[in-house]
């Protein structure tokens, strides 16, 4: 009964009220801000490898490395598989264009995020949680914004990765999940009571790793069926749009699919990249913005779109398994034997950085509710036991949970970026001026008087 509660209001969400909200705003961020996803794509490129004066602040590639650690995750594999069997081969295509438009969104949220952040002891921190009480002085949409995100990476999304993993290995090596669980709740306690330096540490040394590892992986099997690449290519397509009979009947299905896996993919105008920007230490928060509108290209445009080809040009039976399991097989009918040890040991490193990505997200918003050393303490607890939960529920109850959450803390983020916009828009302008004039672009928060009181880290 708890399931079919779920699903309705999951239902719901995603076939009216969100589909609205994230297109739209999508489209109305990449118009006003002129596309700069694409305009600024060398200039995104450039910012991440710019390092900070202190060699004990977080740099703008660690940064990236904790979003990225969240973004590329579960969504990449077992998200694309789930879209690709419940709404077809057009899923895909919908995931690409939710990454296209939902870029723009992801560069205004970060900016926000960086012209918002705060001074902590040893980093700046911050998220939507602040530039909602700082910039709107809506103290209470900020509250409600973190208990949100706590439920949601914290719990929901923990619960999904871990789940993921244990069905993942216990196919490849006949582990069972209790007891894989239990190895993944003492792991990510290691990690988690080490604090952001040790998390920022551990996600960019293993996400490029298995990102480079996995896309050769990805590469190869394309390459060895390129002469299939221009039908599934079509069939996508054609799918996308119910060109076809087949595809027709369950047009709508494929578009909420899409948008649906690729919201949890990229995370795009989610409000949980924010979190991990504002910690960056830059010069100009456009910088942050550009930085991680790239990752929501990288993690869609590139990673998603190499499990959807595995998939695609195996042809496997997409009725025959679901989720990780597809994959599985997917790669086991291209690489033999060692496909599935291959997909359960790329699952766990995507999915246990995510866990670690996940929990600093949730940690930032229980400090904005109350920085206390006893409610982090009593946090980190609880994220490890919804890892050991997430070991031994049902797929489908952890990801009809994770969905509802997700789709309620996206609506309450889109809402606030649109009231704030206008000041991501004056700091791309300021940027743009800045580079037009030949100069590495500086802010300081006397170019914004108006809210110059509001601005602690500039």
């Amino acid at each position: 009964m708890l399931s079919m509660v779920i699903d309705s209001i999951s239902s719901f969400m995603y076939s009216k009220l969100l589909v609205i909200m994230l297109i739209g705003t999508g489209v109305y961020f990449t118009i006003r801000t002129k596309f700069p996803q694409v305009r600024l794509f060398r200039s995104a490129c450039k910012a991440v490898m710019e390092k900070p004066d202190d060699e004990d602040a977080v740099s703008s590639f660690q940064a990236l490395m904790v979003s990225t650690a969240s973004r590329v995750g579960t969504g990449n594999i077992v998200g694309v598989s789930s879209a690709i069997c419940i709404g077809g081969f057009g899923a895909v295509f919908w995931m690409w264009m939710l990454a296209l438009l939902g870029s723009a969104s992801a560069f205004i949220e970060s900016t926000l995020a960086q012209l918002y952040k705060r001074k902590g002891k040893t980093s700046f921190y911050g998220g939507p949680a602040y530039y909602m009480k700082y910039g709107l002085g809506k103290g209470w949409m900020g509250i409600l914004f973190a208990v949100l995100m706590i439920i949601t990476f914290g719990f929901a999304y923990n619960s999904v990765q871990s789940n993921t993993i244990c069905l993942a290995w216990q196919k490849a090596f006949g582990i069972e999940p209790a007891t894989m669980g239990i190895a993944l709740t003492v792991l990510t306690l290691l990690i988690i009571f080490g604090g952001i330096h040790r998390v920022a540490k551990f996600s960019s040394t293993v996400v490029p790793v298995m990102a480079v590892i996995y896309l050769l992986i990805a590469v190869g099997v394309v390459v060895w069926n390129i002469t299939s690449l221009p039908k599934v290519l079509l069939t996508i397509v054609e799918n996308a749009f119910g060109f076809n009979q087949a595809a027709g009947g369950v047009l709508g299905v494929t578009v909420i699919q899409g948008i649906k896996r690729g919201l949890f993919s990229n995370e795009a105008g989610e409000g949980s990249a924010p979190n991990a920007a504002a910690v960056a230490t830059v010069s100009h928060p456009v910088k942050q913005g550009l930085i991680q509108a790239l990752g929501v290209f990288t993690d869609t445009l590139v990673v998603c779109s190499c499990t959807a080809f595995i998939i695609l040009v195996s042809g496997v039976d997409l009725t025959a398994s679901n989720g990780i399991q597809l994959t599985q097989d997917a790669l086991t009918h291209e690489i033999g034997n060692i496909g599935n040890p291959f997909v359960a040991v790329m699952i766990w490193l995507f999915a246990f950085s995510s866990i670690i990505g996940n929990y600093y997200y949730g940690e930032t918003n229980v400090r904005y509710i109350r920085d206390s050393k006893l409610g982090v303490f009593v946090y980190r607890l609880a994220v490890a036991a919804m890892v050991m939960v997430g070991a031994v529920v049902s797929l489908d109850f952890a990801w009809s949970f994770a969905d509802i959450t997700m789709a309620l803390l996206t609506l309450c983020n889109l809402v606030a970026i649109v009231l704030l916009s206008r000041q991501a828009v004056f700091l791309l302008k300021d940027y743009r001026q800045q580079k037009k004039e030949g100069k590495n672009p500086v802010f300081t928060k006397d170019k914004m008087p108006e809210i110059a009181d509001k601005l602690e880290a500039w």
